[in-house]
């Protein structure tokens, strides 16, 4: 266990625990639930690429499935381009990361300690058979389109953790992707321009950054609710409904 995450030895990972492994040099972390067995279910973009955005960060952040090129794993194969919720052995989600386990009813100083998001919530987990439910109910039936910043990895095992869904999702329940809005809200924000000198702009930025990331956090936020498992596959299953149909015909 450290100050900036949390890592943990493989003989320590449990079935049900939300588990994560840094990539790209601590850019950004790919997460699971670990459901036993050796065996890891993630969500992924697939397809090469984790962001889709059609920007620069698509040459950072990558396919959070492991390629293993010419020789791929006896167990899983080669999962480097399927998307939606996979399953893979806990060597080929970890891709040669290190294992850490993301944090559950942390305080909120606790919480505001760790400067990186995407390691912990103040939220509560559920029992190891309701979330190891979910992640396998999602496996079968998946968990809606991929999106960076609404619909990732880490949206996905905080679903399977706490059954929380977000109403308002111009930004999920992913606290890597709060930090980066965080961030981004600081950098931007006029006030900031009229604290006087360097020490005071960054007291102030770094108050700012801390804020925006704890209204963020899932235990935190008022819009959340509790979802069933089987309620949210058939939302998805009809939004999507929606928007295959013609633009006439989503108006009659």
């Amino acid at each position: 266990m450290g100050f900036l995450s949390n890592k943990i030895s493989r003989d320590d990972v449990k079935p049900g625990d939300h588990i994560y492994s840094w990539r790209q040099a601590y850019i950004y972390a790919h997460h699971g639930i670990y459901v036993g067995n050796g065996q890891v279910n993630h969500f992924t973009r697939g397809d090469g690429q984790e962001t889709g955005t059609g920007t620069f960060l698509d040459n950072i952040i990558v396919s959070s499935s492991h390629n293993h090129g010419d020789n791929p794993c006896p167990d899983c194969g080669d999962r480097s381009n399927l998307g939606g919720v996979i399953s893979s052995c806990l060597e080929c989600f970890l891709a040669g990361g290190d294992l850490y386990v993301f944090e559950y009813s942390v305080s909120p100083a606790i919480f505001l300690a760790k400067p990186r998001g995407g390691v912990c919530t103040i939220a509560s987990s559920d029992p190891p058979e309701e979330v190891i439910y979910r992640a396998n109910f999602l496996l079968q039936n998946g968990f809606g389109v991929y999106n960076v910043f609404k619909n990732n990895c880490e949206d996905f095992a905080i679903y399977c953790k706490t059954g929380l869904l977000v109403a308002n999702t111009d930004v999920g329940r992913s606290g890597q992707a709060a930090s980066i809005v965080a961030a981004a809200s600081v950098l931007l924000s006029s006030p900031l321009r009229f604290v006087a000198g360097f020490g005071g702009l960054a007291v102030a930025g770094y108050g700012m950054y801390c804020t925006s990331r704890l209204v963020s956090d899932i235990g935190m936020r008022w819009d959340v609710s509790k979802v069933p498992v089987q309620r949210l596959v058939a939302d998805v299953a009809c939004m999507s409904d929606m928007e295959a149909k013609p633009e006439d015909e989503k108006t009659t």
